[in-house]
């Protein structure tokens, strides 16, 4: 490849020129804004172990008050990216959050889309757009760019859970911002339960239909493992058993730039994934998984996270010969898609 002049071979006084007109040449930094044959990438593999991180996230209980923080989150840093810029990957934010008993978290809506994958806990809920939505393990709720959203708790124990937001490309394009409100009139719950069966939705045909974007704010758990444990009976021999979450009205991504899955790892399963364009993140609901990448191995107990730069195989095994395990899988799908830069690497 031909070698590109640098910087310091132009004159200085050439250099002080540009700099006093606010310009740049582009040919000394060409090659690493685009670099041959493959991005380069900040995002490194990382893990960030549950039985680490829940001892200071429940310190962080005990040193502030929910009145001093509004949302009591620490932030999963990817130290490729600097612990300071609070991302996991490009696009994608992790945080685990943590609600006391009694506590509220107050209305507030934000255009950064997020979704909550609970962790432990009961007795929590978040109120999306005035629907209560209950707050078990394993469950995944959206609060889309947008919606008012707060956060409550009822039970007697903390509850935790993980945020995943788009929040890094949001703020990247200077869009992002929150503004706070009063708490919401609860309106309805539970309506999940209407898009309880595949291929079934509630009939438009003789009212106005929903008006609602995103007619599907709660993902109970239990519906999703259900489904992978029947589809993994159904289709023996499929590939990878895995279910994604989607607008159950139109078949979509459930969300806008990110997108999100639940995965089973059959017993002593091993899945070999391709190298593709997007970040991935996963995490740990139930069992024991191991997660290769790179040259790096990460032992996955239950609720423990990582994450995978884009453009490298990965390999997911199962660490029980007895029991299934089941991971929750972000990545960055959706937006590569959109923008026309989606690849898959053989």
């Amino acid at each position: 490849m031909q070698e590109l002049g640098r910087l310091d071979d132009l004159p200085l006084a050439y250099r002080e020129s540009l700099d006093a007109q606010n310009l740049v040449p582009l040919w000394p930094s060409l090659r690493s804004v685009l670099p041959p044959g493959i991005p380069a990438r900040r995002t490194r593999p990382t893990m960030w172990a549950y039985a680490a991180l829940r001892p200071l996230l429940i310190q962080a209980g005990e040193l502030t008050p929910i009145e001093k923080a509004e949302r009591r989150v620490l932030v999963l840093a990817n130290p490729g990216h600097g612990l300071e810029k609070m991302q996991a990957s490009a696009s994608i934010y992790l945080g685990m959050q943590l609600l006391q008993p009694g506590e509220w978290a107050p209305a507030h809506r934000h255009t950064p889309n997020a979704v909550r994958m609970i962790v432990e806990g009961e007795g929590a809920y978040t109120t999306v757009d005035g629907e209560k939505c209950p707050m078990s393990r394993g469950d995944l709720i959206l609060t889309p760019t947008g919606l008012w959203h707060e956060h409550g708790h009822d039970g007697d124990q903390p509850v935790i859970w993980l945020d995943v937001l788009d929040l890094p490309l949001v703020y990247y394009t200077e869009t992002s911002y929150a503004i706070e409100g009063k708490e919401q009139e609860i309106t309805a719950t539970r309506l999940e339960r209407g898009y309880a069966r595949g291929g079934i939705v509630p009939s438009p045909v003789f009212s106005r239909g929903s008006a609602r974007r995103y007619p599907m704010l709660r993902y109970p758990w239990a519906d999703a493992r259900a489904a992978l444990l029947s589809l993994a009976e159904a289709s023996p021999d499929v590939e990878a058993v895995q279910v994604a979450y989607v607008n159950p009205e139109t078949g979509s991504d459930c969300q806008n730039i990110l997108g999100f899955s639940a995965l089973m790892l059959r017993p002593g399963e091993t899945l070999n994934l391709p190298a593709r364009s997007p970040a991935m993140m996963f995490h740990l609901i139930e069992g024991g998984a191991e997660v290769a990448v790179e040259d790096k191995q990460f032992r996955l107990a239950a609720a423990d996270t990582c994450c995978a730069p884009g453009y490298e195989p990965v390999t997911l095994k199962n660490l029980s010969q007895d029991a299934p395990a089941f991971l929750f899988v972000a990545d960055e799908s959706p937006l590569h898609k959109k923008l026309g830069v989606y690849e898959v690497r053989a």
